[in-house]
């Protein structure tokens, strides 16, 4: 796809995405909003993945960190032919394989169980460092959010990538500033994160992770070194009372502000 046939899927996307929350009555809107780009440029465009055989050998790994915005994983692997796109209304309902934290032994095209932060990036290592041991050639990608860099494991890991060389991997930050309770910069801000990374001697790429064009030019490069993707996000894209608001990080809209984010991701197809 090129990149005006990816902005328009990402505008379904999240138009879908606010309506299983919606219904659900519960989620984590804001920063499925701020990830769906990626997730977009990502499946539509980057991802060799094949819906009909998710297990295949030679697919590239692709792992959410950020395990807490599954409903917009969901709506994108549904979109792309993983699941049937009428499962999404069964969004945290009893018994629906769609929970709150994606499940790689339920769900298509999920390749492993996420939600306790800090875990993903290290599992997506192992990946990285199984395909440079048997010589195969797919490409492991994986999302974390910008407060999840808090942890320590992930820096671990980093040194871990770096050492084993493992220009096969590709990370990329949902910097939207904000996690759960508060801003970033009011917990334990790790801005600047690029000179970080980048002393780890990782390659840094900084981006607005919301304009489609930076997104599919970084998740398309390719060097000799681990390659770390900043995004710069807006927590609550696309919805104007919930942009950059730390209170939108799980908050559900009532049925008037519902009907507003409605009318703009409508007016924006």
């Amino acid at each position: 796809m090129n990149t005006i046939e990816l902005e328009r899927v990402a505008r379904e996307i999240r138009l879908r995405d606010l309506q299983a929350v919606f219904e659900a009555g519960a989620g984590h809107i804001g920063g499925e909003m701020s990830v769906i780009d990626i997730l977009t440029a990502l499946y539509f465009r980057v991802l060799n993945v094949w819906p009909d055989q998710p297990k295949h050998p030679d697919r590239d790994r692709f792992v959410l960190s950020k395990g807490h915005t599954a409903c917009a994983l969901y709506v994108t692997l549904a979109k792309r032919g993983f699941i049937p796109e009428d499962e999404i209304s069964t969004f945290l309902q009893p018994h629906s394989r769609l929970n709150g934290h994606p499940n790689c032994n339920k769900v298509p095209g999920v390749e492993t169980n996420t939600g306790p932060l800090g875990h993903g990036l290290p599992v997506a290592i192992g990946m990285a460092k199984a395909a440079k041991l048997s010589g195969a050639k797919y490409h492991t990608y994986v999302v974390t959010g910008d407060g999840e860099m808090q942890e320590g494991s992930n820096w671990e890991a980093i040194m871990a990538a770096a050492q084993f060389k493992l220009d096969n991997l590709t990370l990329v930050i949902d910097h939207n500033r904000f996690q759960q309770g508060a801003a970033l910069a009011e917990t334990n801000d790790l801005a600047p994160l690029r000179p970080k990374l980048e002393a780890f001697d990782w390659e840094v790429t900084e981006i607005d992770g919301n304009n489609m064009s930076e997104v599919v030019s970084a998740l398309e490069h390719r060097g000799s070194r681990p390659h770390c993707i900043v995004a710069h996000t807006n927590k609550g894209h696309g919805i104007s009372f919930m942009q950059d608001r730390v209170d939108w990080h799980h908050k559900v809209p009532n049925k008037e502000q519902y009907e507003i984010a409605l009318a703009e991701l409508s007016e924006a197809l």
